[in-house]
């Protein structure tokens, strides 16, 4: 696929979506992201818009000023964050937040780019969950639930859209070299990670990149979930 391509990356300013998008602006892409609490450390300021992903408004007003009908948009959902309390524990108002940021952000922005996608007959839509939501890890209920919850999410917006060659996927990311799995790890926990992945090493994060890539170009991928965590199950 040609480069003719408007890339929006939700939570572009630190961890994968950073990542991803200084490297679809390397390759010369046309590349707009989104942050809240963290604004960009970089020179290209202007490609960015301060969007509160539980405020629709915000995420209409983004889309609005960003792209246009006769634009091939790019849909890359990053932006998240992170609640740890065993069940028992949990304060109710954090785990909500973070459904309502994770999971109910990840739908307002898709809802609010898809008639765009839809009135053009072009459309890529990808969404990240983790191996979290495959492999039990005590504490992380709500940070579990919301991955999950994209899943299913994800194959009914694909089927309603396949026909309008509108994709829509799920990488789920073991533990990188960046974001979450650095800023909110402890040591002690990420030593005993790199013992059960099989490499023992943490991802790369171009290898999300080219993951990423493979689902821009592919039509005939939808629906689905892609596992990127060094084969740890």
């Amino acid at each position: 696929m040609n480069k003719n391509l408007k890339i929006l990356i939700t939570g572009a300013s630190k961890g994968i979506g950073k990542f991803l998008f200084e490297r679809f602006l390397s390759e010369n892409y046309d590349v707009f992201g989104t942050y809240n609490y963290n604004p960009p450390q970089n020179t290209v300021i202007e490609r960015f818009t301060k969007v509160n992903v539980c405020n629709i408004t915000d995420i209409q007003n983004w889309i609005k000023k960003t792209v246009s009908e006769d634009d091939n948009i790019v849909l890359i959902n990053c932006a998240g964050t992170n609640y740890n309390a065993i069940a028992r524990k949990a304060d109710i108002a954090l785990w909500t937040n973070l459904i309502d940021i994770n999971l109910n952000g990840t739908f307002r922005t898709i809802n609010a780019v898809l008639p765009l996608m839809y009135a053009k007959g072009f459309g890529r839509i990808i969404n990240f969950s983790s191996v979290v939501a495959q492999k039990a890890v005590a504490g992380t209920s709500a940070y579990a639930a919301s991955k999950a919850a994209l899943w299913g999410m994800s194959r009914v917006i694909a089927i309603e859209n396949a026909n309008k060659n509108i994709t829509v996927n799920t990488l789920n990311l073991g533990y990188f070299s960046t974001g979450m799995t650095i800023s909110d790890v402890p040591e002690n926990v990420l030593k005993t990670i790199k013992e059960q992945i099989p490499n023992h090493e943490l991802g790369n994060p171009e290898n999300v990149f080219q993951a990423v890539l493979f689902l821009i170009n592919s039509e005939y991928t939808t629906g689905t979930s892609i596992d990127i965590n060094g084969g740890l199950f």
